[in-house]
């Protein structure tokens, strides 16, 4: 396929984005859409940035943008006479703080959310990790979208009843409007063990034995199976399932949508099947196409007799949704795009987020910055906000080791406002601290680099270490002088001598011209699991004997298990609540507010 470049630069005006406080996006080259006779868009890990970025133009289109843009390109579809399906991997929630400075959370977002057309959807872990999360979905995002909703590997405990019952159902056919294209999809999440016990996750290899699931794949009246999952696309899980299809329909096309590692990244299991992830927190639009498949063939002679597969990753701003449709400012935007616009404008005043505690005084990065460093994140935290604020008064002179796992922030910190919806972006969690009391220094200083070897240390019962996802995607550094060969969706340096701004230049299956727009490439750099201050050790005097062992309640079970392996007996009755009510996200704003005071 020859891919042609768009130098956009020709259209009328820079798009501007709906919400008032956004950045416009930059003009930028773009490759066109790759349609098919079956199109796709789908979106996965969004965690409640429904508003878009407001301070990164490349991602700066909001909810209401993507419905405009979902209803355009339908109609683009039905001018041509082909399909168009739009899909959701799950973990729409936590991560933003128009999901959480609610009270309850996701107050605004499930009236945000429910406003797209979505074909098929799922959950993701974190819709499972609390119970009113879980029943949130059971109770109000199930019933929104009728039937669309899937939940192949997930049963509820239903508050009303006491019994366990299929969050969802478990799988779906649909026929497609113009080709007649007949689908049967599901819905799966990896195999989770973090979820809250009102909900039960099915490993995925046991669900597929199951009776129902083997009846489904031998359903002959299929023209292409559809997997949705909270999974990465390069996984135990989806090779799974499409074993268990493969055993019995040979070459009978199937989709995968995958998510849960917040990377774009394109796999190919065999000339008929193909996954796709389509990246994280809004900032990507995953376009998918199928030629040569199902009866609507028929239609269109000129296909190729095999099926025929093609991907893009749309940055998620107007000037790429504007070139995708052929539209523009005037004629782009819908009533309903608007209104939802609108609706979110309305919500984040009510819950004040661009109220500020501060104003940050430049760049700190979580993955683009080497650790350690003055521009890393996670080195402010352990050098600076850490030493600062992690105090109980009541032990407040007692030595102190504080631990905490570096995938309790998420994000990056801008120069400019520090507002309130920027602590739940950083850090969305509401665990507190617990600690044990007199455990020896010469164990606690050792604890570290056991939580930081990647070994089974990190794997109790099957769980992993919550460190930044994007770690989970590479075994080293990556920088923009040093293209790089990665195993699941690295940078390359694309070689175009053009100006381009900084973003994804992502290497797939398919090569290195996946990305809608070309980027010039970011380095990415890899963060440990964990990292840990020294609190009140006397200067100049030897170490203390022992120390309060001070960490983040999520990470507990590995502290526990570390403490284990160095031969210490302490359990889970010898750990305290520290700083009682007090949350990591509170401790961050409280030094924001006492050290970054100022204006912007």
């Amino acid at each position: 396929m020859i891919v042609r470049l768009l130098y956009t630069f020709a259209f009328s005006t820079i798009a501007l984005a709906a919400q008032p406080s956004a950045p416009a996006p930059k003009p930028a080259p773009l490759r066109e859409l790759p349609w098919g006779q079956l199109n796709f868009l789908h979106t996965t890990d969004t965690h409640g940035w429904h508003a878009g970025h407001l301070q990164e133009p490349s991602y700066s289109a909001d909810w209401g943008d993507y419905i405009s843009f979902a209803k355009r390109m339908r109609q683009k579809a039905d001018d041509q006479g082909v399909d168009l399906l739009l899909i959701d991997s799950g973990d729409r929630i936590e991560g933003n703080g128009l999901y959480d400075a609610s009270d309850p959370k996701g107050k605004w977002t499930f009236d945000i959310f429910k406003e797209q057309d979505i074909d098929v959807l799922c959950a993701g872990n974190h819709e499972l990790y609390k119970q009113n999360s879980s029943e949130n979905e059971y109770f109000t995002t199930v019933p929104d979208f009728k039937g669309n909703y899937l939940a192949s590997n997930i049963d509820i405990i239903d508050p009303r009843t006491g019994e366990l019952v299929p969050l969802a159902p478990r799988y779906r056919k649909l026929t497609t409007k113009h080709h007649s294209i007949r689908i049967i999809a599901f819905g799966f999440l990896f195999n989770f063990v973090g979820n809250y016990n009102n909900t039960v996750v099915q490993p995925v290899e046991e669900t597929i034995k199951e009776d129902w699931f083997q009846e489904a794949i031998r359903d002959r009246e299929v023209d292409l199976f559809l997997v949705n999952g909270h999974v990465p696309v390069r996984s135990k899980e989806f090779t799974d399932i499409f074993n268990a299809i493969r055993d019995v329909q040979w070459d009978t096309p199937i989709q995968f949508f995958g998510g849960h590692t917040h990377i774009r990244d394109y796999k190919q299991y065999d000339s008929k099947s193909y996954a796709l992830e389509s990246g994280r927190y809004m900032e990507t639009i995953g376009f998918m196409s199928i030629d040569s498949v199902g009866a609507g063939r028929e239609k269109r002679p000129h296909l190729a007799a095999s099926p025929q597969f093609s991907r893009r990753y749309i940055d998620n701003n107007l000037w790429s949704y504007h070139h995708h449709t052929g539209l523009n400012d005037s004629t782009f935007p819908t009533d309903h795009g608007k209104n939802v616009s609108k609706l979110i404008s309305r919500a984040r005043e009510t819950l004040k987020l661009d109220h500020r505690h501060g104003c940050a005084p430049s760049d700190l990065w979580l993955n683009r910055a080497s650790y350690p460093s003055n521009d890393s994140v996670i080195t402010w935290l352990e050098e600076q906000v850490i030493p600062d604020v992690v105090e109980d008064m009541a032990r407040k002179e007692i030595p102190r080791v504080v631990i905490i796992n570096t995938g309790a922030i998420r994000f990056d910190v801008f120069k400019g406002p520090f507002t309130r919806d920027t602590t739940f972006i950083v850090s969305p969690f509401t665990t507190g601290f617990r600690f044990i009391r007199d455990v020896p220094y010469e164990t606690a200083k050792k604890l570290l680099a056991l939580l930081n070897s990647n070994g089974p240390i990190l794997e109790p019962s099957g769980a992993s270490m919550d460190a930044p996802l994007a770690q989970l995607a590479g075994s080293e550094d990556r920088t923009a002088a040093k293209p790089f060969e990665f195993r699941h969706s690295g940078q390359v340096q694309l070689g175009a001598q053009l100006s381009l701004t900084p973003g994804y230049t992502t290497r797939d299956d398919a090569g290195t011209d996946g990305d809608d727009t070309l980027h010039s490439p970011i380095s990415f750099y890899r963060v440990p699991n964990c990292v840990q201050s020294e609190i009140a050790f006397a200067e100049g005097e030897a170490d203390p004997t022992t120390v309060d062992l001070v960490f983040l309640e999520f990470i507990q079970p590995w502290i526990l298990l570390a403490l284990k392996f160095f031969g210490e007996e302490f359990e889970l009755k010898d750990t305290e609540t520290y700083m009682e009510g007090v949350g990591f996200t509170t401790l961050i704003t409280k030094w924001v507010e006492t050290h970054w005071d100022g204006d912007c």
